[in-house]
């Protein structure tokens, strides 16, 4: 039987290496982008779940302009809160599973270790609190079949993030002043792709309990510590890169100064944890490269 997935926030960096994996497993994916599917509309998720008969969702679609999200707290939450809560819904109505992305921000990153899968949540941010409101929506509304897989620190090809940006600040910058009191687990794309849909394999299958994942590299650094790998493997200068505070780019969110998160739950799915961050940055980075170089010349 050919089942069939439904991933929002499918234009995204995370939406589109996820497209890329299933179509690896030659698994039939519906790709809805902000237009085709607001998820926060009832008669548009309604619609949605009628005509693709859905097995699988996998939600993408996220507000994650976390400094507007200070000002904007309730357009937030109508996208990371009452999205996932009509998406969970339709969900359960239709007998499909959800796995719902978010994030590190739900905890207060004042932590010393690890955050487990079961700490307690603290956000300090409006974006926080909306993505917290989007997993106890889910995790009420389908508590056998709703996955919450948080997330941080994400990088990809397919779209601008904190590699590429450092990519191109190299080529133009002799000193790059860079935070190093945060810190944290840079997670490539197609790592946590690859889990996401081993994941959805394995609840169909029954053979993944539901409930909260954790789904970012092994390791930890900093930014700065991110940065000064980056130029590595550029071949530049890491000594070009220097250690700075979070003083120095003081923002209208807080940051969390801790965002490890502990991985231990991929066991009882049967899985490993994603790969350390090293790892999948170097395999990652030719692509990274081409794809800003691309990017200049446009």
């Amino acid at each position: 039987m050919s089942h069939v997935w439904l991933v929002t926030g499918a234009a995204g960096m995370l939406g589109r290496d996820i497209l890329a994996r299933l179509a690896d497993e030659s698994v039939t994916a519906v790709a809805a982008n902000r237009v085709a599917l607001d998820i926060a509309d009832p008669a548009s998720v309604r619609t949605a779940f009628e005509f693709h008969r859905p097995a699988v969702v996998v939600n993408c679609a996220a507000w994650t302009a976390v400094d507007d999200a200070e000002s904007q707290e309730e357009a937030a939450l109508r996208v990371n809160g009452t999205g996932p809560e009509i998406l969970a819904a339709a969900c359960r109505e239709h007998g499909a599973v959800l796995l719902h992305v978010s994030t590190d921000y739900v905890f207060a990153g004042d932590a010393e270790k690890p955050y487990p899968e079961d700490a307690a949540a603290g956000p300090r941010s409006a974006y926080g609190r909306t993505k917290l409101a989007g997993e106890r929506a889910v995790s009420d509304t389908l508590p056998d079949t709703g996955y919450v897989v948080r997330t941080a620190w994400l990088y990809g090809a397919g779209g601008p993030n904190f590699v590429r940006t450092m990519i191109k600040l190299e080529g133009v910058e002799d000193i790059l002043d860079v935070v190093d009191d945060q810190r944290g687990q840079p997670t490539w794309t197609a790592d946590l792709a690859d889990r996401l849909v081993r994941l959805g394999q394995a609840a169909l299958a029954g053979t993944a309990p539901a409930g909260i994942y954790h789904g970012t590299s092994g390791g930890e650094t900093s930014w700065f510590g991110f940065t000064q790998e980056i130029f590595r493997l550029l071949g530049a200068d890491p000594a070009r890169v220097r250690p700075t505070t979070s003083d120095a780019f003081v923002r209208p969110a807080p940051r969390p100064a801790f965002s490890v998160l502990g991985h231990d739950r991929w066991a009882a799915a049967g899985m490993a944890p994603i790969r350390d961050w090293r790892a999948a940055l170097e395999e990652a980075f030719p692509d990274l490269l081409a794809a800003e170089r691309r990017s200049a010349q446009q």
